[in-house]
């Protein structure tokens, strides 16, 4: 046996364990052959070495541009100095060189426990943004060869309102696995584009995700209108929109308003520590003091899935960070104010952020031991403050047990 921790925020049937959070592994072989959690032996003073998750989920993150801040150098700017300077980059962007960037970042990523994690595209490569960029072929050949990566295209608002584009793109990604998505501000045609994304997802079955509202300027109303359209076409997802810095700017009342939209129209906010605390509310000379974040207490008060988000490492976005989600969370906890004990904010990247990508949640008692990840720590806060990688929780049982 291995003394471990179980949290039961993780648990299909929280009973299912016993109620317990600390013992040794029970491990029963009810399904298939596969080896399965089915308790914990309560193990008197001993403290658990481990705690026991399944496989972490990145909700939002960007391989075609990750480890690139080597060569950019100094930004010191907003999204838009970002924007700019990454786009003078892809003159680097051969085929071999997004290769072993995406290939490193998914190194980082298996590392830290990570299974199902969805990768934003950037749709267009200057001076035709239209036109299908030199990652996407590059990251579907990884796509097909690493289970569990989802594809997203990452296209301007106003190229998707373009008669045709957004049936164009929609058929890239059904052909990759992946899903539709754009990038809302305050591009004039944002209405149409979007318009256009639902009825293309439709069409081709697949799921949508949006950039949305990433500023704190007055009047960011993308949201808005994707819940409104959401709502109008009756479309049945899963739409997950990251960001949402903008809803910072609302008084209670049209907070309450718009998150009652988004939960009507089952949309899921990623919210995204790292890489909005290092861009938002920049003013030269003069420090911080918004931390652009969407609101995520008001907004699960309001029943909305919230998930949390890893977003850029190591580019014009955000010069440093670690594919981890596990290190996403703790600058969320931080940054969004989560009190401990922290096993109820674990979803945030494991159970919940499953479900925001359409998928199955995943829940510790449903899975294959073989599926199981022991982190090292003898607390959720351990959890979070660890630096040593996963191992398979198999790997800890004695062979006797009837694990696969």
């Amino acid at each position: 046996m291995s003394v471990v921790a179980v949290p039961l925020d993780l648990l299909a049937r929280p009973d299912a364990l016993g109620g317990l959070r600390h013992g040794d592994c029970l491990v029963g072989r009810p399904v298939l052959r596969a080896g399965r959690l089915v308790g914990l032996d309560p193990a008197p003073g001993l403290i658990a070495g481990h705690v026991v998750l399944p496989r972490l989920t990145e909700v939002h993150c960007h391989l075609d541009k990750c480890h690139t801040i080597d060569r950019i150098g100094a930004t010191g700017g907003d999204l838009a100095a970002a924007i700019a300077a990454q786009a003078a980059d892809k003159a680097h962007w051969s085929a071999d060189d997004i290769r072993a960037r995406a290939l490193r970042g998914l190194e980082e990523y298996r590392t830290a426990g990570v299974g199902p994690l969805r990768s934003h595209v950037d749709w267009g490569h200057p001076p035709d943004w239209s036109a299908t960029p030199r990652a996407w072929p590059v990251l579907a050949e990884l796509a097909r060869g690493t289970p569990g990566l989802q594809l997203a295209a990452l296209v301007g608002v106003d190229l998707l309102a373009e008669p045709g584009l957004a049936d164009r793109v929609a058929q890239a990604c059904a052909a990759a696995g992946g899903v539709l998505g754009g990038f809302v501000l305050h591009h004039a045609h944002r209405r149409e584009g979007l318009r256009a994304a639902f009825r293309a997802a439709e069409r081709h079955g697949l799921a949508l995700d949006f950039h949305v509202d990433e500023g704190l300027a007055d009047g960011l109303d993308g949201l808005s209108l994707i819940a409104e359209t959401a709502l109008e076409t009756g479309f049945q997802g899963p739409v997950l929109c990251g960001h949402a810095c903008s809803l910072a700017n609302l008084a209670p009342e049209p907070l309450a308003r718009t998150a009652d939209r988004l939960a009507r129209a089952g949309i899921a906010v990623a919210v995204l520590p790292a890489t909005n605390l290092y861009l938002q509310d920049r003013r030269p000379g003069r420090s911080p003091d918004r931390r652009g974040l969407a609101p995520l207490h008001e907004l699960r008060a309001a029943g909305v899935r919230v998930v949390v988000g890893t977003d850029n490492v190591a580019d014009a976005f955000q010069p440093g960070g670690r594919h981890d989600p596990l290190w996403s969370l703790q600058i969320a906890s931080l940054a969004c104010q989560l009190d401990p004990p922290f096993g109820r904010w674990l979803p945030l990247v494991a159970t919940e952020a499953r479900a925001a990508l359409g998928l199955q949640p995943g829940c510790i008692d449903e899975l294959p031991a073989a599926d199981l990840l022991a982190f090292p720590g003898r607390s959720t806060a351990d959890l979070l403050a660890r630096s040593a990688p996963p191992v398979p929780l198999t790997s800890l049982l004695p062979k006797a047990d009837p694990c696969p």
